[in-house]
């Protein structure tokens, strides 16, 4: 049975490395999985990535960041994500329309009523069935994407995000549990600030809490 499972958090909370584990968690109990990620997913939306998160020396507007994720996601859902839910797979994505409201609403200051419209326009109004938000305080989570950094390329290392104010997180963070707080039917908050291991146990419970998918029967005892 298809799913559409979303994973969102600021920078630093671990969401990626959480996603692919469930990913393999998935797979090892049969399930057809497209695990994906935004901006991304397709040529053109790599294309586009290259572009938001650019270390380059020229500036991108607001108005353009904006837009230009939305092109990376009405490409992603039409080329990826509505093709596999039509063939049944769960589909895991590494951020969706959760982070344009909390980044260029909350962070970039954008109206929230015409990014939701835009949301829209862009998913096909395709909305995640289950969004899990790895929730970590922001010096916390910046100091893990600094720290990931070091170990990358110089021309690689911090994008164009984790560069910013640290208000510009703190708000992005305020505007995350804003949104989980206006739908506690869809998000689940996960403390992003325990272990690899830990995290991941909780991430599996809330999957399991789905319907129709083949668990064995002791996997938590």
């Amino acid at each position: 049975m298809k799913r559409f499972i979303t994973f969102e958090g600021g920078e630093g909370c671990g969401k990626t490395t959480q996603m692919r584990l469930a990913e393999a968690w998935l797979r090892e109990r049969g399930t057809q999985v497209l695990a994906t990620a935004e901006p991304g997913g397709t040529p053109l939306g790599r294309k586009i990535r290259e572009i938001l998160l650019n270390r380059g020396s020229w500036t991108i507007g607001a108005e353009a960041e904006l837009l230009l994720f939305a092109a990376a996601r009405a490409q992603h859902v039409r080329e990826a994500i509505l093709p596999a839910l039509e063939r049944g797979e769960w589909v895991l994505c590494d951020r969706f329309t959760d982070a344009t409201l909390a980044y260029q609403g909350f962070g970039r200051g954008f109206d929230a009523g015409f990014i939701r419209t835009l949301n829209a326009f862009s998913a096909q109004a395709l909305k995640p069935e289950m969004t899990i938000l790895f929730d970590l305080p922001v010096e916390a989570g910046l100091a893990r994407a600094k720290k990931r950094a070091s170990g990358v390329r110089p021309e690689a290392a911090e994008d164009r995000f984790e560069q910013e104010e640290r208000a510009f997180h703190g708000r992005i963070r305020d505007g995350y549990l804003s949104l989980a707080a206006a739908e506690p039917e869809r998000f689940r908050i996960i403390n992003g600030a325990g272990s690899v291991e830990t995290i991941h146990l909780k991430v599996c419970r809330c999957l399991e809490a789905l319907p129709q998918l083949p668990f064995l029967e002791d996997e938590w005892a």
